[in-house]
This record gives structure tokens, C-alpha cells and sequence, in this order.
């Protein structure tokens, strides 16, 4: 299959936005939510990787992915549950990525990908939830573009809307991760 013209600018540009949001959340949410913040780093350096020519090679890139998608966006929802009471919750979801972290050794390249879209839906629909409940429109936004960027990735084509389809889940898990920002500044806020 022959690339497609200008398909390299809209990888780099989504890597790119997932990085800048990524980055600029980790900053703003590390004084009120250290996990969060650490979960934002954790994909801002994941893309970062992915940009950088000679950090590695691309086996190593898309193990930071991983480790960003096992570990990184359970963090995220740790504090979620956790400021909102739902401590069991959010020990359950840190502890399975934590588990699906050591195991991604002994797991195969489909098994991966697959446990990687399960953490993925598993965290946007607890976000869902908890934003529901709790009436917080940018976490139930948040939680809307996490399970968005989820069910894309299971599509079998490798275009949507014109771009490469990991480009569309990158820029859904961009705005998600800014939406799911500004839901953990109102929470925040809320509790103070």
C-alpha cells in the first residue's frame, strides 16, 4: 500500500497535541493530584518517544506506549475515584495495571493490543460513571473521548475521516486527556 500524502505530518502532529496536552495537564494537575500528574507524564513522554528519531528503536516506542496505556491511565483515574470516596475502586484499577504492566512480557502483540483497549474502555466508562454522578460535564466529556478513542482503535479500517486511524485515537485521547484536566480542576475545586 502505497503512503498516503501527508499522512507522516498527521502522525507527527497528533503525537505532537497528545504530548503538548499531555505535558501541559501533567503541570497543572500536580500540586491538587499527583497521580493524575504522573499519568499525564506518563503519555507526554510515551509521544515524546514516539517523535524522537534514534531514542530507540520502534519495539521500545510502542512498549512506552504500553506502559502509558496499563499504567498511566489508571493513574488518571485513580484520583478520579479516590477524591469522589471510591477508594476501592481506584485501588482495583491501579493494582490490574500494575499486574498488566509485569505480565506485558509474557503476553503476545495481539494480546497486548487487546488488554491495552480493555484498560483503556475500563478507565473511560469508571470516569463516565463517577462524572455522571457526580454532575462534572468535562469528566463525562473526558470519559466520552477516552471510550471514543477505545472502540476506534477496534475498527478494522485503516482510514477514518482521512487520516490513519491511530492518528484519529490519538487526537480523541488529546482531547480526552484535556477534558479529563479541566473535570479533575473542577473536582478540585469543588472539594476545597
Amino acid at each position: 500500500m502505497a503512503p498516503q500524502p501527508g499522512g507522516e505530518w498527521s502522525t507527527i502532529l497528533s503525537h505532537l497535541a497528545l504530548g503538548m496536552v499531555s505535558l501541559h495537564a501533567a503541570v497543572s494537575s500536580a500540586q491538587s493530584s499527583r497521580g493524575a500528574a504522573a499519568g499525564f507524564l506518563l503519555q507526554a513522554l510515551a509521544a515524546a518517544t514516539m517523535l524522537t528519531p534514534g531514542l530507540g528503536t520502534r519495539e521500545d516506542c510502542l512498549a512506552g506506549a504500553w506502559v502509558a496505556t496499563v499504567i498511566g491511565l489508571p493513574l488518571l483515574a485513580f484520583d478520579f475515584h479516590w477524591v469522589n470516596g471510591d477508594r476501592s475502586s481506584a485501588n482495583l484499577l491501579l493494582g490490574g495495571g500494575m499486574v498488566l504492566a509485569v505480565a506485558g512480557d509474557h503476553l503476545g502483540p495481539e494480546s497486548c493490543s487487546v488488554a491495552g483497549q480493555a484498560v483503556l474502555l475500563v478507565v473511560a466508562v469508571t470516569i463516565l460513571i463517577v462524572a455522571v454522578f457526580t454532575a462534572n460535564t468535562y469528566g463525562m466529556w473526558g470519559g466520552a473521548m477516552l471510550g471514543a478513542a477505545g472502540l476506534l482503535s477496534r475498527l478494522e479500517e485503516d482510514r477514518l475521516l482521512l487520516l490513519p486511524k491511530e492518528d484519529v485515537c490519538r487526537w480523541a485521547l488529546a482531547a480526552g486527556s484535556w477534558a479529563y484536566c479541566q473535570a479533575l480542576h473542577k473536582q478540585h475545586l469543588q472539594w476545597e
